[in-house]
């Protein structure tokens, strides 16, 4: 790896400062080694948390001030309480301070004992008579443990045609799949993609993990014939033609080779959801709708005031007019006004996914799953979407997302996205994040959390400057994980974060004990500390999801044979020799099937016949899954037909088709939702599992 240019250590003072705001001074690429943070870096970053550090005298002025609120301070912005105990930060209040506890249910108390969970207000009185507020987020000790193991499937929802879908996957495509997987296969679950609001504009970015806003999910998704006012438009041709331009759409990817055009299917969908939106509701549709706004309040009202001024002035909030862009503006007020047929056609929007996809789990359910539907939380949004625009006080201007430098990337990465400020949540009582939760929880009966470490620290990076010049900002993760548990227990819901990579020492830990699943990939999964050969299944740790791939990993059997090599070198991404990278390729996956071998568990299909064929190799990989104490074991979709190709590469951008390719068979013809229904190999595999008891 080659080592960051050396940079300017910040000062003694400055050092200081930046540890009282939470933001890092170094950071470790490896145990072994420790590489100071820029003072450039650190000083643009408290910049970005409202803090002057630009001169000497700023930094002293500033770290005073810092010290003496700290001194001062009878509580912080919030306390975190878990249930059957006190919150610790009263313990450190001056004796016989008085309480004072205003509680979500509207109750007054004057003791911390025994407090239901929610997030309540907390006043103290000093004897001597100071006073302070915060708010009180009480939370269950952990999430329940869940009750015997399951497997399901993972499928990024676009891929997933079926003879109905209008040239990609849908919601009607996931309530199918659902029902069809707990019923035929005793799946308990099913993991899609993010489903947050894209950006619109063509072309759309497909990537479902920089969406607009994550608290309300695309429309694109919708099943448009599922709507029941599709029944009554007064132009039923028209809704007749676009149905017969959707179904070129679909026989194009399914036949034709083309790539699912996620602009060309919203084209579609817009122009028959606008016929739909000028059905009237009847009473109870219109009641429900009238629920639905009164529910999401002002988050769907500033979500849907976005979309009808991005139709007017573009999908980037920073160059609309200036008024535009404060959302609470007289001029915002004054716009939204003027489009409130747009905004109603946006909430209406909003309404009817939540309705789809609410019916998506019902189906799920239904069908015996003891999870129902795993959605995917994204880390962040778009600087210049819906969330970003209504949400802006809680967001570090001039800052982006991202991860330091380390052995497998010199120069660090920038994800684009704006990262919230610790700050302003704390202020709030993590208000931006506890709605979001509840959102999602509406629909899902399990949660994964994609890097799920953002709950302790991010990587920000200052717009301009590359990745190598960022640093980490620390998070209350004590009040994060307090949220993501109160949150998820309401909804009775299991959350899996995603915490591959490197891994802050101690942040698996804190998330077991509060009941958080992990995930491992079986390639990933190696005696790092020891002689770095696979892992036996009984030392993976049981608090987890178990899969042998990923959407941003070759498919397994691309891994098995190799093509994911030939593969990265067609398209000019290999940093070693093809030679070395094809030989360490072939060394990984012998050293596992070499495990798998002598564990007795290549069967060959169908209980015999060749153990070397690849069909039976998958099968192996997944018997040795059910081996590990993993609580969920999920089979990559793609996987059960023998596809070859990833959903996405990493390190391309135009060079490969992200996020654009459907489900294919090993010749990568497009295999439907039908096809895999009827399929012998899918089922064989999936029969794996059952007979295994997840």
């Amino acid at each position: 790896m080659t080592a960051p240019r050396p940079a300017d250590p910040p000062s003694e003072d400055l050092s200081r400062l930046a540890v009282l705001h939470g933001v890092a001074t170094s950071y470790s690429p490896s145990p072994d080694r420790s590489v100071a943070a820029s003072a450039t870096a650190v000083t643009l970053t408290l910049a970005a948390l409202g803090v002057d550090a630009s001169t000497p005298g700023a930094v002293r002025a500033a770290l005073a001030a810092r010290e003496r609120e700290l001194g001062e301070r009878l509580l912080p912005p919030t306390v975190v309480g878990w249930s059957g105990s006190p919150p610790a930060a009263l313990a450190a209040l001056p004796e016989g301070t008085r309480l004072r506890i205003d509680t979500e249910e509207g109750e007054s108390r004057a003791e911390a004992d025994d407090l239901p969970p929610g997030v309540h207000r907390l006043t103290v009185t000093t004897p001597d008579d100071r006073t302070a507020t915060a708010h009180l987020i009480v939370a269950p000790p952990r999430l329940p443990t869940p009750s015997g193991r399951s497997h399901g499937l993972l499928v990024q929802l676009y891929s997933l045609l079926s003879r109905r879908s209008w040239g990609m996957g849908d919601l009607g495509d996931l309530a199918e799949l659902a029902g069809w997987a707990g019923r035929s296969l005793g799946a308990g679950f099913v993991q899609v993609n993010p489903l947050h609001a894209a950006v619109p504009g063509a072309p759309t970015d497909p990537s479902p993990y920089r969406p607009s806003s994550r608290r309300f999910p695309d429309p694109v998704h919708l099943r448009v014939e599922d709507v029941p006012e599709a029944a009554y438009v007064e132009d039923p041709e028209r809704l007749r033609a676009l149905l017969e331009r959707a179904g070129r759409l679909r026989e194009a990817v399914l036949h034709k080779g083309a790539l699912i055009d996620r602009d060309a299917v919203w084209e579609l969908k817009r122009e028959a959801l606008e016929l739909l939106g000028e059905v009237p509701l009847g009473p109870g549709r219109r009641a429900a709708y009238c629920d639905f706004l009164a529910e999401q309040g002002q988050a769907l009202e500033d979500h849907a005031t976005w979309c009808a001024l991005a139709e007017v002035h573009g999908s980037d909030w920073h160059r609309w007019p200036t008024g535009l862009r404060d959302p609470r503006s007289a001029e915002t007020t004054q716009a939204r006004n003027g489009l409130m047929d747009r905004v109603d056609f946006w909430s209406r929007l909003a309404w009817l996914t939540d309705s789809q996809l609410t019916a998506a789990q019902r189906a799920g359910l239904e069908a015996g799953m003891p999870v129902g539907i795993v959605h995917d939380l994204a880390v962040g949004v778009h600087p210049g979407g819906a969330d970003a625009w209504a949400q802006q006080e809680h967001f570090a201007a001039g800052m982006s997302v991202g991860a330091p430098p380390d052995a497998f990337n010199a120069r660090g990465q920038d994800w684009g996205l704006p990262p919230w400020r610790p700050d302003r949540l704390a202020e709030s009582g993590y208000a931006p994040f506890r709605e979001l939760l509840r959102a999602l929880f509406r629909y899902a009966g399990a949660l994964r959390i994609d890097h799920v470490m953002g709950l302790f620290r991010l990587w920000w990076v200052p717009q301009g400057h590359p990745p190598t010049e960022g640093t980490y900002v620390r998070y209350d993760a004590e009040a994060m994980l307090a949220v993501l548990v109160l949150e998820a227990s309401r909804a009775g819901a299991l959350v899996i974060g995603e915490d591959l990579g490197t891994v802050e020492p101690g942040v698996r830990e804190a998330l077991r004990e509060r009941g958080v699943l992990g995930t491992s990939v079986l390639w990933f999964e190696r005696d790092w500390d020891g002689d770095g050969r696979p892992l036996p299944p009984d030392s993976w740790r049981a608090d987890c999801l178990a899969t042998a791939t990923t959407h941003d990993l070759p498919s397994t059997a691309a891994r098995l044979t190799g093509e994911h090599v030939e593969l990265r070198d067609s398209l000019g991404l290999l940093t070693r020799p093809l030679e070395e990278e094809r030989a360490e390729a072939a060394a990984d996956a012998g050293e596992w099937l070499s495990l798998l071998s002598r564990l007795g568990l290549l069967n060959g299909t169908g209980g015999g016949g060749d153990t070397s064929s690849e069909e039976a190799q998958i099968q192996a990989v997944h018997r040795f899954l059910l081996r590990t104490p993993a609580r969920m074991v999920g089979v990559w979709l793609p996987d059960g037909v023998g596809d070859r190709r990833p959903q996405n590469l990493p390190g391309t951008w135009d060079q490969y088709p992200n996020w654009r390719l459907p489900i294919a068979d090993p010749l990568g013809r497009p295999v439907t939702l039908e096809d895999l229904a009827a399929s012998p190999r899918l089922h064989a595999l999936m029969e794996v599992l059952r007979e295994g008891g997840a």
